[in-house]
């Protein structure tokens, strides 16, 4: 395990995908469940804004009805049927957005794609990102490849996110994550924010 102690005046928690929408969609989340990932991130979100580092809270919304790009692909996702709840891209009320953290609106997988995301991470003197959310191997995996093609520093905190199934999450965890930061848990970020009490 590489040591690494994160500037938290240089660090900002990046929450993907966190709405009702998507986590409360009745899918089964796994390794971790909803609660579990939602109780995790909360303690996080919690954390930054005590010690005043940037919170960003990102979510996916479509434009008049349209979702993001739709390339010929041999699997479909389709994320329900139907017409979307009119709550659909709001936060679940745990991970509400509050005064002075940063709403960012992607259409597409990855949050950098299309958003202000660099520049505001940037205009913060931010070199390094702690990622969570859903799903471990589609929004934020994305997003972590991003994010490591920009130069940033990641820390993902495996315990605050989760996907459709053990295997896709793990395929990431093992496979992609190590190559491109470092992983550690919810605690393990809670306790090298210590020293900026």
């Amino acid at each position: 395990m590489a040591e690494f102690k994160p500037d938290f005046r240089k660090t900002a928690l990046v929450v993907i995908d966190m709405q009702k929408g998507i986590v409360a969609m009745g899918r089964k989340l796994e390794p971790y469940t909803a609660d579990q990932v939602i109780a995790n991130i909360l303690k996080l979100v919690r954390r930054f804004r005590e010690l005043g580092a940037p919170v960003f809270l990102v979510h996916v919304a479509s434009i008049d009805g349209k979702d993001g790009l739709h390339p010929l692909t041999d699997q479909h996702v389709q994320w329900g049927s139907g017409q979307r709840p009119a709550d659909w891209a709001e936060f679940v009320e745990e991970i509400r957005p509050t005064r002075g953290d940063i709403i960012i609106t992607k259409r597409q997988w990855g949050a950098f794609y299309g958003t202000e995301l660099d520049l505001q991470l940037r205009r913060r003197d931010i070199d390094t990102i702690v990622l969570c959310g859903v799903s471990t191997n589609i929004g934020v995996e994305t997003t972590a490849r991003e994010a490591y093609e920009r130069g940033y520093n990641q820390i993902f905190v495996i315990d605050a996110m989760a996907t459709g199934s053990r295997d896709e999450h793990e395929a990431t965890i093992r496979f992609i994550f190590p190559r491109i930061g470092l992983l550690r848990t919810t605690d393990q970020v809670l306790s090298l924010s210590q020293r900026f009490s």
